[in-house]
Parts: C-alpha cells; structure tokens; sequence
C-alpha cells in the first residue's frame, strides 16, 4: 500500500477542523450543537447575489418576488427572502435582503445587503461595483486592485451567475447591466472588523467562499489572519505582531509606538500555532509574540489552539516553572493550589519574585520556534494587566 503526504492544504483543514470540535463555546451553544440544532446563516456574498437577482427581475417584468433560489458554489440552492425592491422608471431597480447569520456571532447580521440593477451602454457586459457602504481596497495582498471594490472573487461569481439566470444571452447581447451592491451601515459596521487595518475603507468585504455560513466556524477567523499577514508582506513589511486580542494590541503598540506599521500588528485569538505557521509559510522574518499569562502560558505548556477543551493551564506545570526559578517549597505548593494563571501572577507580584514570567515567555519561545521549523525569528512579551511588560524572551 502506498501512503500519499498530505497537502498543505489537507493539514490546515485538518487543524481548523480539530479546533471546530474542540472549541469551548457556551452551553447553550453546545446543547443546540448537539441536538443538530444550530441554525446556519448566509453570507454577504449570498445576500448580494439573492438581492441582485430580485432587482432584476423587477427590472424586467416589472413585478417583484417576496424570495428568489440563489445558486451556490459547488452546485447548490438556496431560497432567500427579499424585503422590498423599489422599481424607479424602466431603467433602475433595487432590492434589498437582510442579511442572516444563523446562530454564528457575525457583526453582519441583520444589515441590509442591497443591490441595484440598471441598464447601461456596454452591450453585453455584466459591470458589478460596490456602493455605498462596501469598502474600497487601499493596500495590496488581498487579491482584488486597488480602488476596486471589497467584492471577493466568489460573490462576484454568484452575482454574475444570478443575472445570467434572469437574462437569457439573447438578451444580454442587447443591454449591458450594472449591479452596484451597497451596505446602509456598512461604514459603522466595519469599525468593527479588521477592515480598517487591512486598508479596506469606507464599508464592510462582500465575502462568502462557499455561500453559507456555519455557526462557530473557525474559517472566518483563520482567513482574517490569513489575510493579514498577505497584505504585510504585499507592502514589504517582514515583521509582524501576533497579539491574542485588542488590549495586548493597544498594549504592543505603546511599546512599539510608529516603528511599526498598523497592518504589521495582527490579533490571532486562540490560533497561536496556526499564525505561526501561517508566517513561516508566508516568509515572515520576525514574529513577536504579545500577550498576558493565561494564554503565554497555554502556549509554554505546547497547546497550538488555546481554546480547545481540556486546554486549561496546569497549575502542576507552572509549579515547576517555579521551582526552576527556586522558590521556597511554600510558595511552589501556593502556585499548585491556586485556580488561575492570574491567581498565580498575584502569587508572583505578592513575593516579589523575578524571573518566573521571563521563563514562560522563553518556553513559549521554544514551543513556537519548533512548530515555524525553526524558520522564524521569535520574541515573546508578557504583560501585566495593567500594561506593564512582566517578561519577555529573549
């Protein structure tokens, strides 16, 4: 029998599909997983195309539908509700859905996705742009030019395929058709997203790779910091911060101040190994690694996605750490009975100990430097909650 190696792209499958099945996530959340019971949303991508569909039908028949089948990547349907569409002269409509996340935490859901369909000159010619509301690319690295719109390459596929459903080629050969999606807060939206770093401006992304939207999925998250890292290195920028959220973030940047630009900073939540791995791939020169001792120390003890179950820090690991720093018997018998990584740093700031958050930062250095296969330049920072540097290595 032979035994094929698997593709990159087989192992991160494998690694976003592990972090999926083992994600803590509310109980709620986990009874209704269990039941079958999640409800699965679509995209924007989705909406724009469902939304494109019903304006031109309007446009055409002069009616409109209450819902329209939108075709989906890999050759399935969904039937999607439309909430209005307004006919102006025979020239122009626009309809509109509300976008629906299902029982996923989008900041999309419930925003109005709305298209606009009109006839112009270009005999032939299906022109799809974003309006108001949906971003404008600023930096390179996301695989759409600059100045156009933040349409990704599958919406724009199904908002093309939606009007070649309405419109017969006959037909298409005597009009060219304008689509131009638009988000109404699509700006206050975005504020919320990382966008704005990404160099995305004025609106959210038309986004969507398969059409649906699966609760609690991690492929939203792992394509984010994808994304990151492809626009850094399209703008030459071979050093990046992995921050595990915003205040490390905040905290990074007082460090680091304008010696770094913004898009060099990336917020990788639970994903420690993957960013890592995503960077090497990447050829990222320098990581520096920024966060507090809960997840620095998931990380020291070799827990690639610190989310998963069974992934709490061990007090037993730490109370080693503590006794290579030698401390007394007393406080090492502290740390193992103490209920957080937090508890133990009040342990630590309590005695006046030194040299304990500069081991776990060293250990997470080691940890992350195996799994880049030893290709990257690592620095580990440790923060105090109050945005003080604890440790760092090296």
């Amino acid at each position: 029998m032979v035994y094929l190696d698997k593709s990159e792209e087989e192992e991160e499958e494998e690694e976003l599909n592990l972090a999926e099945q083992e994600q803590e996530l509310p109980f709620e959340i986990v009874e209704k997983q269990k039941q079958g019971k999640l409800r699965t949303g679509y995209t924007t991508g989705t909406s724009a195309a469902a939304a494109t569909k019903a304006a031109l039908l309007a446009l055409i028949s002069g009616k409109t539908v209450d819902c329209v089948v939108v075709s989906l990547p890999k050759e399935k349907k969904i039937t999607i509700k439309i909430v209005g569409t307004r006919i102006e002269g025979n020239d122009s409509a626009t309809s509109t859905v509300i976008k629906y996340a299902g029982d996923d935490p989008d900041v999309t859901d419930g925003a109005e996705i709305c298209s606009t369909v009109s006839f112009v000159d270009q005999l032939g010619e299906i022109i799809i742009d974003g309006g108001k509301g949906v971003g404008r690319i600023t930096k390179p690295g996301l695989g759409l030019e600059i100045g156009k719109a933040a349409i990704n390459p599958t919406p724009l596929r199904m908002i093309e395929q939606a009007v070649r459903e309405v419109a017969s080629v006959p037909y298409l050969k005597q009009n060219g058709i304008s689509v131009i999606i638009t988000v109404p807060k699509g700006d206050e939206i975005a504020k919320r997203t990382d966008n704005p770093r990404l160099g995305i401006v004025g609106g959210i992304s038309i986004l969507g790779t398969t059409g649906i939207v699966l609760p609690y999925s991690t492929a939203s998250f792992a394509a984010s910091i994808r994304q990151s890292l492809d626009v850094s290195v399209a703008l030459g920028t071979y050093t990046v911060v992995l921050t595990t959220g915003g205040r490390s973030e905040d905290f990074a940047k007082e460090i680091f101040g304008k010696s770094l630009p913004d898009h060099s900073y990336v917020q990788i939540g639970d994903f420690a190994g993957y960013a890592i791995k995503q960077c090497s791939k990447k050829e990222i020169h320098k990581v520096i690694i920024a966060g507090f001792i809960g997840k620095l120390t998931k990380m020291a003890m070799g827990i690639k996605q610190t989310h998963v179950r069974g992934s709490q820090v061990n007090m037993e690991f730490m109370a080693k750490l503590a006794a290579e720093c030698n401390f007394s018997e007393s406080v090492i018998e502290e740390i193992r009975r103490a209920n957080t990584a937090r508890h133990v740093s009040e342990i630590i700031n309590k005695n006046n100990f030194s040299g304990f958050y500069d081991l776990i930062c060293k250990r997470v250095y080691e940890q992350m430097y195996e799994h880049s296969k030893r290709e990257l330049e690592i620095k580990v920072i440790m923060f105090e909650f109050d945005g003080n540097v604890s440790g760092q290595y090296p």
